[in-house]
Formats: structure tokens, sequence, C-alpha cells
């Protein structure tokens, strides 16, 4: 078994570009083959990237204005939200339109305002009538990239795609293209992580989930070829029920509804081992909160001076809120933009708010982020991807380069595949990754306090070793070493304890070996009979 736990100076990252540099050497006379790896090896250094997807309306652009904190993706129907669109940092905004043989266009960024001067509800729009070409004739818009200055966009790359159950099937296409390439080795997996958004869980998400899990793993190209690659099973998907204040109908306690829905689909799916985790959020009411100005604030300020039968029945419907033979004291329009930007559960919950004692915009923004869902999908995206960022890279690298080597055999580089598909099957943190989403749908009979520290020891908490551990972040290294050390015993113990059940046998295995990484990490090597790495 081979420790990976996103500790720098120890992991698959180093081994991976080693054989990244290899195939390099491997391929030199082959210019084409040898530009496909020192792709794969640039990849290691950028930003990780994150895909979003899901069906036609699921939220993927709100979501990601609401994940950035500002209104940079297009969220009406229009041309661009059917192609691939990649979100970058950058030192200015600036949007470009590329066709597929690397042409490139300047895109016009319109913006509409809302209400009196109020940011509009779908007031982003990238211009596609009117592209001026670098070179040559007009071409077809192949793909977009936004470059914006965002802290969120220095550290993840987030990729913004087409709805999969598309009526044009070349627009579901792209998005198959790009999370789930075909055979070969020009087709190279884009992302790294995937966030996949869902209003009901039906056979079209299964079963795009399903592809999306083949080839992340590379079973997909060794399989269908007779050379299995790689562990079964997806790595870095997490699945979120949108637009989740939809489920209750937008009552005051629609998110414990959505929170019911996400659990069944987070059991469902972990029974396939299709996803890691799912979380409610409410997409829209998140990136309300995001940008929630002063005015708006003042606006539930007002309503929530409304007697609550009136407010209750003036809330019945989005068009009757709006309807300006209502007795209330806002004009129509503002309330149609409040009910645009916020929804009919962003109003209620913002009165409410305020009648429960808020009193001022930034308190009320940060209660509606929290209750929107926003930030425990932050602090998931934090666990399973952020910190673990170098590991979904070096298996998004490794799973392109053994695709690349099954499709260009007969040259030295032959050798590196038996490695590469080791790498792929034995890493452990690929291990922890899936066992931390399934103790998001199943608890283990354990105690309270072992639970915790179960899930704290395979990096739930964070990968660092003190993290891990439950200690401070100034403990010296004798003490963590101690501590790895007990924790080895205790789970290896836990995991043969005769009645344990397969799964929780594993999961406690799964814990032992992680305080075996831990102590190859803090140079202590394990010298007990309990202590033994087990492959």
């Amino acid at each position: 078994m081979r420790y990976d736990l996103g500790t720098a100076g120890y992991g698959v990252g180093a081994e991976t570009r080693g054989l990244l540099a290899a195939a390099r050497r491997a391929f030199v006379q082959y210019a084409g083959v040898r530009g496909q790896v020192e792709e794969c090896a640039r990849r290691l250094d950028q930003p990780l990237r994150v895909a979003l997807a899901g069906q036609l309306k699921a939220g993927k652009s709100t979501l990601l204005n609401a994940l950035v904190g500002q209104d940079i993706a297009p969220t009406d129907a229009t041309e661009c939200t059917r192609l691939v669109t990649w979100y970058r940092n950058g030192n200015a905004p600036r949007v470009t339109a590329y066709a597929r043989d690397g042409a490139r266009a300047d895109v016009v960024v319109r913006r509409g305002r809302g209400a009196e001067g109020l940011p509009g509800a779908h007031g982003l729009t990238f211009d596609l009538s009117a592209l001026r070409w670098n070179s040559g004739a007009p071409r077809e818009v192949e793909h977009l990239e936004v470059e914006w200055p965002s802290a969120e966009l220095a550290q993840t790359t987030i990729i913004d795609t087409p709805g999969i159950s598309s009526l044009s099937r070349d627009v579901s296409a792209r998005t198959s293209h790009l999370l789930a390439p075909g055979g070969g080795g020009a087709d190279l997996p884009n992302a790294d992580a995937v966030v996949y958004l869902l209003r009901r869980l039906d056979t079209a998400d299964v079963e795009f989930l399903e592809q999306i899990g083949s080839a992340a793993s590379g079973s997909g190209v060794g399989a269908r070829q007779g050379h299995p690659v790689g562990a079964g099973g997806p790595l870095g998907v997490i699945g979120v029920v949108s637009r989740a204040d939809e489920i209750g109908a937008g009552r005051i306690d629609a998110l414990n509804s959505a929170r019911d829905v996400a659990s069944r689909f987070a059991g469902e799916l972990e029974r396939t081992g299709l996803c890691q985790s799912v979380i409610p959020v409410a997409g829209l009411l998140a990136f309300a909160a995001a940008t929630l100005r002063q005015r708006e604030y003042q606006a539930f300020e007002v309503l929530a001076g409304v007697p609550t039968d009136t407010l209750a029945a003036a809330l019945l419907s989005a068009d009757r809120f709006a309807r300006p033979d209502l007795p209330l004291p806002l004009p129509p329009e503002l309330r149609a933009h409040l009910a645009a930007r916020f929804g009919l559960f962003g109003i209620r919950l913002a009165v409410t708010l305020i009648r429960l004692g808020v009193r001022d915009s930034a308190t009320l923004a940060a209660e509606l982020t929290q209750r929107s869902g926003l930030d425990e999908l932050r602090a998931v995206l934090d666990i399973q991807f952020a910190q673990r960022a170098e590991e979904l890279k070096a298996h998004s690298a490794l799973t392109a380069l053994a695709r690349i080597l099954i499709a260009n055999p007969g040259t030295e580089a032959d050798n590196l595949l038996p490695r590469v598909r080791t790498l792929l099957a034995d890493v452990h943190g690929f291990t922890e990754l899936r066992l931390l989403g399934h103790l998001r749908a199943d608890e283990l009979p354990l105690p309270a306090g072992d639970l915790a520290e179960l899930h704290r020891l395979i990096g739930g908490a964070g990968v660092a070793a003190h993290r891990r551990l439950g200690l401070s972040a100034h403990t010296d290294l004798a003490t963590q070493r101690t501590e790895a050390l007990a924790a080895v015993r205790k789970w290896r113990t836990r995991a043969g304890h005769p009645l344990a059940d397969q799964f929780t046998a594993n999961a406690c295995l799964t814990a032992a070996r992680s305080a075996e990484g831990l102590l190859e990490i803090l140079h202590e090597p394990p010298t007990t009979p309990f202590a033994r790495i087990t492959p």
C-alpha cells in the first residue's frame, strides 16, 4: 500500500513527475505524443480544475457565481450556456472565444441592471453575435475562457459545462467529451474533480456519473483493450442537491426537506460508488447573499414591519408578490427584483432573521450564506478537493498518461505502464476520499468519540499531520509520533474485532493505514507487529 496523505514532501506527486519525465524522454522523436505528455506535466503546476456538471437548468452558473462571490457567469439560457466555459484567475476581466483550431476572438460583455440601479438577477451576458477572429474567416466557437481577478479562481479553475440532457446531442456531447472522453490518447480528461448538480436522481444522472467514474479511474481505456488500469470508482466527485429551496416549495424549512433528499441521494449513490458526498445548496440564495446590497437589506427591513399574515399571503407566488395592487410598502418593481434575486425562500428567511434581531446587511449576508448550504459545500470542497489538490492532479495526470501509453505502444515507455497502474490502484489517499464520502451517508456502529477520531485520522478535518491526530499545530514531533503509533495499534485492533462487520473492519483498517502513513511522514518507521504495513 502506497501512502499519500496530502502532506508536502510525501506523496504521489513526485513519482508522477518522474514517470512523466521518463515518458517525455521515451517519446522524444514523436512530437505530437511528447506534447501530450508535456501538457500532463504542466497541469501539475496549474490550479486544480473543478468542473460543474448536471442536467439542464440544474443551477450550475448560479452556483459558480455564488462560489466566486461575483456575477461572472451568465445564467440566462443564451448561446453561451451551450458552450464549455473555463473560468480562470486573471489580472483584468476578459472573455475570449476559441475555435477548435486555436483561433480566438474577444467577446463583448454586457451587464444589465435591476430595479432602482440594483444588480439584476440576470444582469450578465456574453455577446457572441459579432466576433472578430484574430485570423481568417469566422469560425464556430468551441469553448469560452473567462479571466477574472478572484482569490477563489487563483486556487481553482472552474469549468462550467452545458447540461447533459440538452435537446441538442452536440451540446450534451461537449460535457461528455470534457469529463469522460472516449478511447484514444488524444482525448484526455480535462477536469481533476467534479461537482455534480442534482435536482432529482434519475437514469441520466446515474449513467453520466458512471461515465465520469470510468474515465477518472482509467478503467474505461484499459478495460476496453484488455488492460485494466487503476482502482474502480470515481475520485473527486461531490453531489449537490441544487436549487434546494425549491424542494420545500420555498417554505422557511425548505433546506431541512432538501437535507432529507440529499441524504437519500447520498445513500443511493454510495451503494454504487459514484459520489463521495451529497450536499443541499440553495444556489440562488447563496449568490444573492454574497452580493447583498444595502438597499436590498433596507427593503427586507420594510417587509419585516408588514403584518405576518399579510406578507404570507403576498408570498404565495413570485407573480403575486410583484402585483402592483397589493398593499405592500415597496414598489412592485423592487418586489419583483427581490423575488428574482432571492426567491420566495430567501425573502421569507431574510425577513424572519431581521424579525429575530439581525440589524445590519453584513450580518444578514453571513446568516443567509450559512443557511443556503454554501458554507457546508465550501468546507467539503476544501477538505476533499483543495487540501488534496496535488493528489487529485496526480491522479488526473496518471490516468491521462495511462491513456497515452496504451494508445502509443512499441517504445521504451511501455515499461512505465505497470507502475502507472500500480499507483492508480494503490494510493491510500484515494481510499480515504471514498471512505470520507461514505461516512457522510452511513454512520459506523462506533462510539461518538471513536467515530470522530476515525473521521479525523483519514483527513476529514484536514490533511496536516497534527489535524489528523487532533493535536495543536505546535505539538512536538515526538508527541505526534507517540499519538500516531497509539492510533495504529488501536485501529488495527478494532479492524480485527471478530464482531465487526466488513464495512466497519475496512474503515478501521483504513484509519490504521492512515496512522501508519503519518509515522512515515514523521520519520518514525513502524517497529511493532501492530504497525506493519499491509498491502
